[in-house]
C-alpha cells in the first residue's frame, strides 16, 4: 500500500510540474470552438495517413489514461490527396459502422493494416465489407448500418467538424488532437524522450481548462 501511495504521489507531482510548463501558442492553441455534448478528446485522422497509422499507439495510450467521464473520439477526414474523396467518405461511414457494431478497435486496426501493411486499395464498399467480415464482423449487420440514416448523419457531423476547423485554418494536417472542441495540441515542444507521458499529461491539463 505504501509503495502504491508513493507511486501515486510521484505521478501527481509529475503531472502538476509539467502542467505549469504548458503554454498556449507553444504546446497548444485555441481553435474555432466546436460544441461538445460532454468532455472529449477528438482525433482528426485518415486511414490513408501513414502518420495516423503510426500514431495509433498514442491514441490507445490516451484512451487508456483518460478520466472515466471523458471519451476519446475518432473523427475521420476526407481531404487527403492520393485517394478518392468518395472512398475516404465511405471509410468515414465504415468507422461509424464499426462504432455502432461495438467493434471499432478491431476494424480500425484491420483497415489500417489493409492499406499500410498489405498495400491494398479500397475501390468499393464491397472491399470494406470483405475486410469487416474477414475480421469477424456480421455481414448482414454491416449491410444494415453502412447506408443507414444513423451512420450517414454521423458522417455528416464528422464532415462538418472537419470543414469548420479547415475553413478557420486550424486543421491543416492529420493526426490532430483537439480537446473539448477548443484546444489543439502541438507536439513539437513536447519531451521527445518521454513523449507518451508528456502527451497524456498535456491532455489531462487541457481537460481542466474552461
Amino acid at each position: 500500500m505504501n509503495k502504491l501511495l508513493s507511486l501515486l504521489v510521484v505521478a501527481l507531482l509529475s503531472f502538476f510540474a509539467n502542467a505549469g510548463e504548458y503554454q498556449e501558442g507553444k504546446h497548444y492553441v485555441k481553435v474555432q470552438e466546436l460544441a461538445v455534448k460532454s468532455p472529449e478528446v477528438r482525433e482528426y485522422f485518415s486511414f490513408y495517413c501513414g502518420h495516423c497509422y503510426n500514431f495509433e499507439y498514442m491514441a490507445k495510450s490516451i484512451t487508456k489514461n483518460l478520466p472515466e467521464n471523458v471519451s476519446f473520439v475518432k473523427n475521420h477526414v476526407d481531404f487527403l490527396g492520393g485517394a478518392s474523396q468518395k472512398m475516404q467518405q465511405l471509410l468515414t461511414r465504415a468507422l461509424i459502422t464499426a462504432q455502432e457494431m461495438d467493434i471499432e478497435e478491431s476494424q480500425v486496426a484491420a483497415i489500417f493494416k489493409y492499406i499500410h501493411v498489405h498495400k491494398a486499395v479500397f475501390t468499393s464498399v464491397k472491399d470494406i465489407r470483405n475486410v469487416f467480415i474477414f475480421n469477424g464482423a456480421d455481414g448482414d449487420k454491416f449491410d444494415q448500418l453502412i447506408n443507414s440514416d444513423t451512420v450517414v448523419r454521423q458522417a455528416e457531423d464528422m464532415k462538418s467538424n472537419q470543414e469548420i476547423l479547415a475553413t478557420s485554418g486550424d486543421l491543416k494536417s492529420v493526426p490532430s488532437i483537439v480537446v473539448n472542441g477548443k484546444y489543439m495540441i502541438h507536439t513539437h515542444d513536447l519531451d521527445k524522450e518521454n513523449i507518451e507521458q508528456d502527451f497524456n499529461n498535456l491532455v489531462k491539463y487541457l481537460l481542466t481548462l474552461k
